[in-house]
């Protein structure tokens, strides 16, 4: 963690050096390259003077710390320092002192130091003066390294919402992923540079460029991008790395049927363990993502949906009250002092994801299928792991769809997760047909927003030229003012389903006329809004540029409720707004952002960084909004926190709550329940591989907030004591012993198969199910496989199973078929046929016969 981490161990191979050498030296230029400042490094190994260059440069100071081993450099111009072997930023003032070590929770809460924000080398008093704590921070640009306006400002964006941010700040030590290539640790370095005190003019997002292009190699090169793809390609990816499987015992929701019309709790995301089931819609909604990120698909009409609101009190009178009531988010770090509880709010994000049910079957035995129609429509999965990330706390929402039958009524819903809506914009007959639906309250959304199209060629080229001649001319010639309202309201608006699009009943068992409707869940804490701007026909493409009237503030999301939705806050207030300007082939990115310490708007145009009034930020050509929930009530909940945490009441017991759930009080209008399962197990201790950075993950809190906490939010359960969990380390022994002795017995018997010269008998094995299974026993995927499905392999033909031609398969001995079903069942049995049968000694006398009568003739 940023503010509160295990000392590092190798700060004891840190010379004797003073903070003049230390200016002397940034005056100084690389070693290797000659590349003076600002932002040159100095390596502090006892008795090295290297000094060279960062990742604006070549980095030859990271060159020289791995040819070297010298485990600190510190930056010769914000002074913070960094340790390549424990990749993170440590402080000097953490250097070890002589004596045992003690564990860092079981030390006295007056030790711990806290800042709210980032900070490298504390000053002479290590305190921050008041002035300090208001001064604006994150106005630090980003360098374009070759058009990657689209990149910098969409992290300029995401930069400036609080609960992201805040939990990047003061939960780093959560920020922990062993999958490549570890974009979750370069938006955290990133992210303290923009935000560090003593900050540079502009960063080079390096790193993080490089780990996007790793992933999605569609932005790679130089070309120009979609900055809305890009958001949905980074969120995805930091979902994906920093996602963790929900406990049980936090209520997750019950798996579905495979009825359309059951519900399922969108708060908790399932998702299937194959990569390659990921499906991704225009709105950023899924109702059956895999685990893999992907890039989000273009415009499309049918994605999932969902809306923003705004908050009723001013941005001024918020700051007003914080600096009267010292409001501050609290501490998510045990607390220090009353200072600690008494700092500014930063940010904070999440991701959308849901998955459906899988396919429900039931062996009878273990050997096989009940049935042929079981082997025919699938078999039974093993249990889908549910996972949530900060990036789906923050912005997952859902959007539950209805479409009812005009001939016999029936009903059916469906429920979506959605991380971002895209709203069409409409035109000028559009707003009239919405306008009109709207006061007679009818179903008729607009055909020509909605529609597939034009049928024909001639209908097609007419419409074609109508869209370029309206997209060339100025929008006061064609059409009215159109607000983020009416984007919405066409969102939402019912679609009739008839002619070609007609609605197959399952009731009625025919194709029916019918209306297709759909209203939010639930809202998320921070929504993304995407204005369909860019089209794209077959042969050309256009820009709509019509100005669409977005509110700063009292964004209200209440008319497309629906009606059982648990969400009880329902405003938004604006964070920050991506604009382009230029054209469909080629443009410019910007982002306006408002600053979360003194609420005033800037424009962030690459690495230059302008304060602009907020007429400016309304007039501007909006492309992706992001919007945040207001509640006057969550500024209160918090007020009460910080004045209870002052009283300094003497309590006989300390509790221990999430870190995580505590930076959700700090930033979120709405935590939820106290959630302290995400750092205990099932039996109530702590998991062995959490056990050794569990500072991360818990502050102590004195007795009176937390009855404070659990009384107004519920949930838990309290936790006095600490303790590694003696049932899961045995568990964990077990599970390694079971791995160990599959793995084994599969070798031997796959060797004694290879080296038969004719074995007796050859099956086959789905290769899909065997790759889980190596997962597995490799100790890549902690949940074993289900029963072997052979289902996709296997074909019923005269009522016996054969293999399916071009089967994805892999032939095994009969005997590790054998070892295997007894430890898993499932099925079918599926025999690769031998193409020469083995000629037996009779049939061999025969022949000899044969040939030897047919010589005496």
């Amino acid at each position: 963690n940023m503010f509160e981490q295990d000392i590092c161990p190798h700060l004891d191979s840190i010379g004797e050096i003073t903070k003049a050498e230390l200016l002397q030296r940034s005056q100084g230029t690389c070693q290797s390259c000659g590349a003076v400042g600002p932002n040159l490094w100095a390596c502090l190994q006892s008795d090295c003077p290297y000094v060279g260059c960062g990742e604006s440069y070549c980095d030859h100071s990271t060159l020289h710390a791995q040819a070297k081993k010298h485990n600190l450099t510190v930056n010769l111009t914000t002074f913070r320092v960094w340790c390549y072997v424990c990749e993170r930023e440590v402080f000097l003032e953490q250097r070890p002192a002589t004596g045992p070590a003690v564990p860092q929770h079981c030390r006295s809460t007056e030790q711990h130091s806290f800042k709210a924000v980032p900070i490298a080398v504390a000053e002479d008093d290590g305190s921050e003066s008041e002035e300090d704590e208001h001064k604006p921070r994150g106005l630090t640009g980003m360098k374009n390294i070759g058009n990657s306006c689209y990149m910098n400002a969409a992290l300029q964006a995401l930069s400036n919402c609080p609960p992201l941010t805040q939990f990047f700040l003061d939960c780093s030590g959560l920020v922990r992923t062993d999958k490549k290539p570890a974009l979750c640790k370069s938006y955290y370095k990133l992210i303290s540079e923009l935000w560090h005190k003593k900050r540079p003019s502009y960063v080079v997002p390096t790193s993080l460029s490089h780990g996007i292009k790793l992933v999605n190699p569609m932005f790679r090169g130089y070309a120009q991008q979609d900055t809305q793809e890009f958001l949905r390609c980074l969120m995805d990816q930091l979902h994906e790395e920093l996602k963790e499987p929900l406990s049980e015992s936090c209520g997750a929701p019950d798996e579905g049927g495979d009825d359309p019309s059951d519900h399922r709790d969108p708060g908790g995301a399932e998702r299937p363990p194959s990569e390659d089931e990921f499906l991704s819609c225009d709105s950023g909604s899924s109702s059956d993502r895999g685990e893999g990120g992907s890039p989000g698909a273009p415009d499309d009409p049918a994605g999932g949906r969902a809306p923003a609101a705004g908050g009723p009190i001013s941005v001024k009178e918020r700051l007003k009250e914080r600096r009267v009531s010292g409001y501050c988010p609290l501490s998510p770090t045990p607390v220090a002092s009353l200072a600690a509880w008494q700092r500014h709010v930063l940010v904070h994000d999440s991701v959308c994801i849901t998955s459906s049910n899988p396919p429900s079957y039931c062996p009878t035995a273990p050997g096989g299928f009940s049935s042929p129609a079981q082997l025919l429509f699938g078999g039974r999965k093993r249990k889908q792991s549910r996972y949530r990330s900060v990036i789906s706390d923050i912005f997952d929402g859902s959007i539950l769809s209805l479409v009812q039958c005009l001939t016999c009524d029936r009903v059916s819903t469906t429920v979506e997760t959605f991380q971002d809506l895209s709203l069409p914009i409409p035109g000028k007959e559009d707003l009239a047909k919405l306008h009109s639906s709207i006061h007679q309250n009818l179903p008729a959304k607009p055909q020509a927003l909605f529609s597939d199209g034009p049928q024909g060629w001639i209908p097609f080229i007419m419409d074609s030229i109508r869209r370029l001649v309206v997209s060339c001319t100025p929008t006061w010639f064609w059409g009215p003012l159109v607000t983020l309202e009416d984007c919405l309201a066409a969102f939402f608006a019912a679609d009739e389903l008839k002619g070609d699009n007609m609605y197959s009943c399952e009731r009625c068992k025919k194709l029916r006329n019918g209306v297709k409707y759909c209203k939010v869940l639930s809202l998320p804490e921070i929504l993304c809004v995407h204005l369909k701007r860019f089209r794209h026909e077959v042969m050309y493409s256009f820009k709509i540029g019509s100005h669409v009237a977005f509110p700063l503030e009292g964004l209200d999301l209440r008319p497309f409720l629906a009606k059982d939705s648990p969400s009880q806050i329902t405003t938004y207030d604006l964070l920050s707004v991506i604009c382009h300007h230029g054209t469909a082939g080629s443009g410019h990115y910007i982002a306006y952002c408002q600053n979360v310490i003194n609420g005033q708007w800037y424009e962030f145009d690459d690495q230059y960084v302008t304060e602009v009034h907020e007429t400016v930020v309304q007039s501007a050509e909006a492309y992706v909004l992001f919007y945040r929930k207001s509640s006057e009530e969550s500024l209160r909940e918090r007020q009460r926190v910080v004045a209870l945490a002052n009283m300094e009441e003497p309590s006989l017991l300390h509790f221990y709550i999430s870190r995580e759930w505590l930076n959700k009080f700090n930033t979120f209008t709405e935590p939820g329940p106290i959630s302290n399962h995400t750092f205990l197990c099932q039996h109530g201790g702590i998991p062995p591989h959490k056990y050794q950075y569990i500072d991360d993950l818990v502050v102590m809190l004195p007795e009176n907030v937390w009855e404070y906490l659990y009384n107004s939010f519920g949930g838990g359960p309290a936790v006095n004591h600490l303790y590694m969990c003696a049932i899961c380390q045995v568990e964990i022994e077990a599970l390694a012993k079971r791995r160990k002795v599959e793995v084994e017995t599969f070798i031997k018997l796959n060797k004694e198969f290879q080296a038969e010269e004719a074995p007796s008998g050859i099956l086959c094995i789905s290769m899909q199910w065997f790759r889980e299974w190596e997962s597995f026993v490799k100790g890549k995927d902690n949940e074993p496989p289900g029963p072997i499905d052979n289902s996709k392999i296997g074909l019923m033909k005269g009522g016996h199973v054969q293999l399916k031609q071009g089967a994805d398969y892999g032939q095994i001995s009969e005997e590790t078929w054998l070892y295997l079903l007894g430890l898993y069942g499932g099925g079918p049995e599926i025999a690769v046929r031998q193409t020469v049968a083995p000629v037996g000694q009779d049939m061999q006398q025969r022949e000899r016969k044969i040939e030897a009568e047919t010589r005496s003739l």
